[in-house]
């Protein structure tokens, strides 16, 4: 099977070797923070990072062949508890449909101080002619 990568604009994914990633008909997406195209962080708060996350999970998805409604696994990480009904509430809008499998943990931290949010995501298509 052909692997295949897509990269964003996080500033980490060079140094610690992650991207998204295709084999057959799956399609994973490394923990996505809240990073603008220029490499800086989305300010504002959890609900407007989790919008950020998805619109780089939907594109990383679709560079790789997918859509959005192949995703089938979800996983978001928070920084605080307070945050989970705005996130859940974009998770909704994205999902409502799909009804993805989906995790949401509340971890110490994240890479960056600011970051409230980060999201994983997993999709499975049709495989490749």
């Amino acid at each position: 099977m052909r692997r295949r990568h897509t990269a964003s604009a996080s500033p980490y994914e060079a140094a610690i070797g992650f991207a998204g990633v295709r084999l057959g008909d799956r399609i994973l997406v490394s923990g996505t923070a809240p990073v603008e195209p220029d490499g800086s962080s989305t300010p504002g708060g959890a609900e407007r990072q989790a919008e950020r996350c998805f619109a780089i999970i939907a594109e990383a998805i679709g560079q790789l062949g997918g859509r959005i409604d192949d995703v089938v696994r979800t996983r978001m990480y928070l920084t605080d508890p307070a945050d989970a009904d705005a996130v859940g509430r974009v998770h909704g809008r994205m999902f409502g449909s799909v009804r993805p499998a989906a995790t949401m943990l509340v971890v110490a931290a994240l890479l960056r101080p600011e970051w409230r949010v980060e999201i994983e995501a997993e999709a499975i298509v049709e495989s490749d002619a």
